[in-house]
């Protein structure tokens, strides 16, 4: 594999943590930059906001290159909501999982679609490039969105690409597609059943109608969807389960490997269900997701 002239990506003390899988794996989470800096696609400076990157939880479970799980957190395209980042993260270290959280442009900094599938994207691509260095299995990398988070990983999950072999950035040869994909309360549609407040961080007041017809990503599942686990609330209020549902119906009319999980309740944003660092009787959720990670090797 390519490596990356990382003494021109990022600084001495990056450099540092990104050299030696095992004392990687007992540090604290180490956070880097996903380009250049300068480098952003679209960017509108260079400030905190301006800047993808994605915060490294690397667990020490396990023993062989792990599967690593990017992880979208929700918040409406205006904000991203820790508890369903870092606090995925840990849950998913203490089965080994490496749990890598995003944070991708908002359209409360001015963003809009594709600045967000492109932070995606480049995500799944930094991570298999870095696969060496992170003890990774290239071939188990998966994408976990909540909320808008999960629209943005749906979107990916339909919307990725082979990746550019003639690219002049090594990451960018390399492929975006997840091998699965968990979708948490997710907004899929960007029509009757989606989020008012996401759709118009992402797209704008006023939204061409071919916009909302390509992400509306009910509409792209194709044979090439990876798998999906699927679940929500069945009284959600925020986010109707319709979105999940269309989703799934487009999985089965794709054959696409898929399950959904609708449960009691109508809290949106619940995220474990439970808090860090004991996550003591997290929500059912987690237990069945655990089991068909098991079906797809995943533990």
């Amino acid at each position: 594999m390519t490596r990356m002239n990382f003494r021109h990506r990022f600084p001495a003390a990056a450099l540092s943590a990104l050299l030696g899988v095992a004392a990687m794996l007992r540090a604290d989470p180490v956070t880097v930059p996903l380009w250049p800096t300068g480098s952003v696609p679209g960017a509108r400076g260079t400030a905190e906001a301006d800047t993808p990157t994605l915060t490294l939880h690397a667990s020490d479970k396990g023993s062989g290159p792990r599967p690593v799980m990017v992880i979208l957190p929700g918040g409406g395209y205006g904000a991203l909501a820790s508890h369903e980042g870092r606090d995925y993260a840990q849950f998913l270290n203490r089965e080994g999982i490496h749990g890598f959280v995003l944070k991708y442009r908002l359209g409360s900094h001015g963003y809009r679609h594709p600045s967000m599938l492109q932070d995606a994207a480049r995500a799944v691509r930094w991570v298999r490039a870095h696969a060496a260095e992170w003890g990774v299995d290239p071939g188990r990398v998966g994408i976990m969105g909540s909320s808008a988070g999960g629209h943005l990983a749906s979107t990916l999950l339909t919307h990725h690409d082979a990746g550019d072999p003639k690219a002049a950035d090594p990451v960018d040869r390399l492929s975006s597609r997840p091998d699965l994909g968990v979708l948490c309360y997710a907004v899929i549609s960007m029509g009757p059943f989606s989020h008012a407040g996401s759709r118009r961080n992402l797209l704008g007041d006023q939204p061409a109608a071919e916009s909302i017809e390509d992400l509306s990503n009910e509409n792209r599942v194709t044979t090439n969807t990876p798998p999906v686990f699927l679940w929500s609330l069945r009284d959600d209020a925020a986010v109707p389960i319709e979105n999940s549902m269309a989703f799934a119906t487009a999985c089965r009319k794709a054959r696409v490997p898929f399950e959904l999980h609708l449960y009691d309740g109508k809290p949106h944003g619940i995220g474990l269900g439970a808090k860090p660092p004991g996550f003591d009787n997290p929500h059912a959720w987690t237990q069945d997701l655990l089991a068909w990670l098991k079906t797809q090797k995943w533990r």
